[in-house]
């Protein structure tokens, strides 16, 4: 195992989760793409941080005690100027265990969920489906056993009912799904490997 994933397992055990920022250095040594990001620890970070991730941006806070960031006011959308994100981390600040701001680049495209789980039955078996609140509301989503072939990743694609906001929905760009199911597989792979020490990935 990469020196690098056992750095972030073992700094995340006590807490019995990972931290996104963690979580985005734990894909990227897997080889698969992440935005652009920034973890400030401090005001002063957060500024040179934001001119590096570049404005507009998304802010969210970074605490072992806050799964959940939405629920808590935890996440901005849009910070558009250093005022601004000033603003935020100060209010952040304030939350149960904050441990700094996640300055994360802000994409345009459909949001869409690819996560894991160990199963009792089944073993390894990874969930695609359409993001955001529709995951919740929904339910859409395709279930595969780990790993996945390319064409079992592009059938699970295929398979999710709302695939029709995939193929250039009112007027909007297609998504790409061979470069997603090329995705799909690595993050099946990935999965397999952390299977003994990580339960589930959302």
């Amino acid at each position: 195992m990469d020196e690098r994933i056992r750095v972030v397992l073992n700094a995340s055990r006590a807490d019995g989760w990972v931290m996104e920022p963690h979580a985005k250095e734990l894909l990227r040594a897997y080889g698969l793409p992440t935005t652009r990001f920034l973890w400030a620890k401090s005001l002063e970070a957060s500024r040179s941080g934001a001119k590096e991730v570049g404005y507009p941006l998304v802010a969210k806070v970074v605490s072992p005690d806050i799964l959940h960031k939405s629920d808590v006011g935890g996440v901005v959308i849009g910070v558009e100027d250093e005022r601004e994100l000033e603003e935020v981390y100060e209010r952040m600040s304030g939350l149960k265990g904050f441990l700094g701001l996640l300055l994360d680049q802000m994409v345009q495209g459909i949001e869409m969920i690819v996560g894991a789980k160990e199963d009792p039955q089944f073993g390894t078996v990874v969930v695609v489906g359409i993001g955001g609140t529709s995951v919740e509301v929904y339910k859409d989503v395709s279930i595969r056993m780990a790993p996945l072939s390319f064409n079992e990743a592009m059938d699970a694609i295929e398979s999710i009912k709302g695939r029709t906001h995939l193929e250039g929905y009112r007027g909007k760009e297609p998504v790409n799904k061979e470069k997603l199911s090329e995705l799909v597989v690595s993050f099946s792979k990935m999965a397999i490997d952390l299977r003994d020490e990580v339960e589930s990935i959302d």
